[in-house]
């Protein structure tokens, strides 16, 4: 967040300074002029304000419209469900999370360059065009991975009606889907990482509890068997493999 926020920050002190120095009376710093061809050409202030504000919200759409939310809700479970506090720390975590994220996000990405990139820098198409056909790429995405139930409540709250096909799904009705069923697929996923470590946890404490030792911390005793069960089974392998498999494309 604070690497987005700096180049953000130092945007906005080059478009107030430019801005202070203009003439007040001079629109042209502000201005978006219409083109023959039907497109719209912007000032390079305003062009500077926009760049800010897609900067701002690139975080919200990391977390709404990728895979992110999924995977660093599993790998936080499992490390609770492992008992090892602050290890692997938050950053690491989050590099796991970011590279698990663009490795399932690869295939939408491409597409993405392929429909909108190229074509608006080849100039075939406008940037209007290009964030529309953007924007489309990524809601099939999120659709083929959001459930019918979220959709359907969604879809009520936002009095949308009902809808013949996924294509007139408004992405104001499938994001907010596709964020509750990442939520929901996280933590089904995670609770099952989390079944086996509690087993051990209730035996090793069933034992100490038997043995009378009461002073002896049973997460202490068990952290050291748990560890072992997940290095022996590849569990880092094994939860990012299932992790990007459990995405539709």
């Amino acid at each position: 967040m604070r690497s987005i926020t700096l180049p953000a920050v130092c945007l906005a002190g080059l478009l107030a300074s430019t801005l202070a120095w203009a003439d007040p009376t001079d629109l042209s710093l502000v201005q978006a002029n219409p083109q023959a061809d039907g497109g719209t050409a912007y000032s390079v202030s305003l062009q500077l304000l926009l760049v800010m504000t897609a900067l701002t919200l690139l975080p919200s759409l990391l977390l709404a419209a990728t895979s992110f939310t999924r995977v660093i809700i599993v790998l936080s479970i499992l490390r609770q469900a492992l008992g090892t506090a602050q290890t692997p720390p938050n950053q690491v975590l989050i590099g796991i999370a970011l590279i698990v994220t663009a490795l399932v996000m690869r295939p939408t990405f491409d597409e993405i360059n392929a429909t909108a990139l190229t074509p608006f820098r080849g100039g075939q198409i406008g940037g209007e065009a290009a964030f529309e056909l953007g924007t489309e790429v990524l809601k099939k995405f999120m659709l083929r991975n959001t459930r019918n139930a979220e959709l359907l409540a969604f879809a009520d709250l936002t009095n949308s009606g009902q809808f013949n096909s996924l294509d007139e799904v408004p992405l104001t009705v499938a994001a907010p889907a596709f964020v509750i069923s990442e939520l929901r697929a996280g933590f089904e996923i995670g609770f099952m990482l989390f079944v086996p470590f509690l087993i051990i946890d209730l035996v090793v404490a069933s034992i100490l509890m038997s043995l009378g030792m009461m002073m002896v911390s049973p997460m202490m005793v068990s952290l050291p068997f748990k560890l072992l069960l997940f290095v022996s089974v590849d569990g880092w392998a094994l939860t990012i493999g299932s992790l990007v498999q459990s995405y539709a494309h």
